[in-house]
């Protein structure tokens, strides 16, 4: 699916720190889709103990809900993601990279205390449109 939304980082911006666009321009005649957040809940109905293993489920389940509207992950405008421990960016790279190639969507990271649930280490959130 060819994704109508442009990507940009102004010049007069120092350049992203990671691996995400400081910009995200929606076209006017665009559908706003809010998804609540996901977690690393697996096929299995269990979650992982390792964050390496709740990071790739979240992403794997955020690509099944897209596909379930009809979207792809060209169409994320926004992700928000929440972590309750360090985050090896490495590792998430290697998964965000297989996920949006290089049209990377804006981002938001927060380290917090907790999520929901005491077992649940990362928790992304997106807003797409098309």
């Amino acid at each position: 699916m060819k994704s109508k939304l442009t990507r940009k980082n102004p010049m007069q911006v120092p350049s992203p720190v990671g691996k995400y666009s400081h910009v995200t321009i929606i076209p006017k005649d665009a559908t706003m889709y809010a998804f609540s957040g996901q977690i690393g809940v697996g096929q299995d109905d269990q979650l992982p103990q390792t964050l390496h293993e709740q990071i790739a489920n979240t992403l794997k389940n955020i690509e099944m809900i897209l596909t379930a509207e009809g979207m792809d992950a060209t169409q994320v405008v926004k992700v928000n993601i929440w972590a309750t421990e360090e985050i090896d960016w490495d590792y998430f790279y290697q998964q965000w990279e297989a996920m949006f190639n290089d049209s990377y969507p804006s981002m938001t990271i927060a380290y917090v205390s907790a999520l929901g649930l005491p077992a649940i280490k990362i928790e992304i959130e997106i807003w797409a449109a098309k």
